[in-house]
């Protein structure tokens, strides 16, 4: 799975991925890494970002657009309408930290559940941080057993040394795809873009017949 090209190689296939959980767990950083070839440190999130990519799965193009949401209780708000059509949801906590772990299961996973328009879409938690590995509090054992709880899929990263972190993604958009509900959506959300792109380039006029 590599970057698919620019100009005519138009993507088949558009899908919403939303990163969520606690300030500071790295999720930011974590989608910089996916994105670009480098970490770096990173400041919270204001409200919401999101970032493009674009791949190659199996002979079809994706366009992933990906939402980095505020992890601070003060811009939870805002984040209540980036959970409609989405089609994938990774839950991020830092393995060296006790209460982000313990957040994801008494806040994140039930706020998506309550957020949520699409239903049959795929979860994912990760444990990010694996790099500060004597630092841990939180172990793999007792991530896989919340994973199992909440239906999510596991893994566990590093965005500071990359570990793990494309197949995370990897992992998410092909299980995405096995889907045909969400790889309907995914056509049609293309399909829509396509023909918005057309209709934004069509001269408007500034007269209304009456």
């Amino acid at each position: 799975m590599g970057s698919s090209g620019q100009g005519n190689n138009s993507p088949d296939l558009s899908f919403k991925i939303l990163l969520i959980g606690d300030s500071g767990v790295g999720k930011s950083s974590l989608l910089l890494t996916y994105i670009s070839s480098s970490a770096e440190d990173v400041s919270p999130t204001i409200g919401v970002d999101f970032k493009i990519k674009l791949l190659k799965v199996g002979g079809k193009r994706l366009k992933l657009t990906i939402w980095d949401t505020a992890g601070q209780e003060k811009f939870r708000t805002l984040t209540s309408s980036y959970y409609r059509n989405v089609q994938g949801i990774i839950l991020v906590y830092d393995v060296t930290n006790r209460e982000s772990f313990t957040n994801l299961g008494d806040i994140w996973a039930k706020e998506v559940e309550l957020y949520s328009t699409n239903h049959n879409y795929v979860k994912m938690l990760v444990g990010n941080k694996v790099d500060k590995d004597s630092e841990r509090v939180v172990t793999m054992k007792e991530g896989m057993v919340l994973a199992d709880e909440t239906g999510c899929l596991f893994h566990e990263c590093s965005a500071k040394t990359r570990d793990n972190i494309e197949k995370c993604f990897e992992e998410l958009v092909l299980k995405i795809m096995e889907d045909p509900d969400l790889l309907d959506e995914g056509s049609s959300a293309m399909k829509r873009n396509i023909i918005k792109q057309k209709q934004d380039k069509q001269p408007t006029s500034s007269c209304c017949s009456g």
